[in-house]
């Protein structure tokens, strides 16, 4: 986990929704959770949209850092989209917190509503539309960039129901099918 006070805000925002959904994160639920004052949380969230919105801020940096370095490994946003994280394999902290950090925003989109949601809304679909365009610019054919998007998106739906995910030999099985390996 991270250690400035914002980010330990923000990961008690995710266990928070994680945990017990959109429903029970209040500023006071969160303040407790990552052991701020509700003035230490209000001192760099200034309402609960402003703090949802953070989330999905660093969703996008977090997301930038580690397409960077899938990339900088000979990587591409194909291969980056199909990954899933093993929560046992310490050494895959940054695709875990990833991971984490888009389940949790995806938690808030269905039960936020008013302006600060459709602000949450907005960035999230302008995060994954960029993934698209990275999709579509680096596979080529649209139909094969739709199937990874597919089942990338499919991967965090079965995550985020808490259904099973599929046996992982089987899953490097398709990935290396949509990826031409």
């Amino acid at each position: 986990m991270t250690s400035t006070t914002r980010d330990r805000i923000l990961d008690a925002l995710e266990s928070v929704l994680l945990d017990k959904g959109m429903s029970q994160v209040t500023l006071e639920s969160v303040a407790a959770a990552a052991r701020v004052s509700k003035g230490g949380l209000l001192y760099h969230f200034k309402s609960k949209d402003a703090l949802l919105a953070g989330l999905v801020e660093r969703l996008g940096a977090r997301v930038e850092h580690q397409l960077a370095e899938t990339r900088a490994k000979g990587g591409g946003v194909a291969e980056w989209y199909l990954q899933t994280p093993d929560p046992r394999d310490k050494s895959e902290a940054v695709e875990l917190e990833l991971y984490r950090s888009m389940l949790a925003t995806m938690r808030t989109v269905d039960a936020t509503s008013g302006a600060g949601g459709d602000g949450v809304r907005r960035a999230l679909a302008d995060l994954m539309n960029s993934w698209s365009d990275g999709l579509d610019a680096e596979v080529g054919d649209p139909v094969r960039a739709d199937l990874i998007r597919l089942v990338g998106d499919g991967v965090y739906l079965r995550a985020l129901l808490g259904v099973p995910p599929i046996d992982p030999e089987r899953y490097r099985r398709v990935v290396h099918l949509l990826l031409g390996r």
